[in-house]
């Protein structure tokens, strides 16, 4: 439609189409409302009646009897793009009662941790830092253990890496090379408890924390190695 102008133009101004402004805010809006429902893991959030769950197996020469680390994770926005899996409570259990009570108060703390949400990555080298005064051992493969609150915190550690909280650290060809000549001198040099004969020793014997060999056992009511004769009675 035509309109004849009469007077003299003095000012102008463009018009402008806010409906690309108002879809952009719709979009923003929407977008927000979306990331509001996304469930994120916090200490009140209930447990579920099912929870998915993965078990390791902990044999070391410091016991007879092996430990068993359950780990049970929840899902997070199930079907959705915000879908995750996290940690959500801990689990040990073990035929030995030597250590019940301190593995009762870890379990129920780590547990605490992984309600909290957020990254609780950092439990792993907590737990490996810690030494025992009596000396670690070696596991299968060469892999050095230096006590059994480490060995928990590589369980976890592994855990985590299969349900993608944990990435892979790459190591170049040099550190490779280092690593494997590092492993081959162990092989060659090192002889631990599974390097003897296991009809050397009684069956049943404990780890000596002297010389490392599986060769502890129980004499006169006191644990002495029949390889090396340290004594826990002097």
């Amino acid at each position: 439609m035509a309109i004849k102008i009469d007077k003299k133009i003095v000012g102008y101004s463009v018009a402008q189409d806010d409906r690309a402004e108002k879809e952009a805010t719709s979009a923003v809006v929407e977008k927000q409302k979306a990331q509001d429902k996304v469930v994120q893991l916090h200490e009140r959030l209930e447990r579920p009646d099912m929870l998915l769950g993965s078990t390791y197996k902990v044999k070391t020469p410091l016991s007879e009897h092996a430990l068993y680390v359950t780990i049970n994770d929840i899902i997070l926005n199930h079907g959705t793009e915000h879908e995750l899996r996290r940690p959500f409570e801990v689990f040990i259990n073990s035929k030995n009662m030597d250590h019940f009570q301190w593995i009762v108060a870890l379990t129920r703390i780590i547990s605490a941790v992984f309600r909290k949400g957020g990254d609780v990555t950092f439990l792993v080298e907590e737990l490996r830092s810690v030494f025992d005064p009596r000396g670690g051992y070696f596991k299968k493969g060469g892999k050095y253990m230096p006590s059994l609150v480490a060995e928990i915190g590589d369980a976890i550690e592994c855990h985590l890496r299969m349900i993608g909280m944990l990435k892979d650290d790459d190591l170049d060809e040099h550190q490779k090379k280092l690593v494997n000549e590092k492993r081959a001198q162990y092989e060659a040099t090192v002889k631990n408890a599974e390097s003897k004969d296991p009809g050397e020793f009684p069956e049943g014997a404990q780890l000596c924390g002297k010389c490392h060999t599986k060769a502890a056992i129980l004499m006169d009511g006191c644990m002495t190695c029949l390889n090396c004769g340290d004594s826990k009675c002097g």
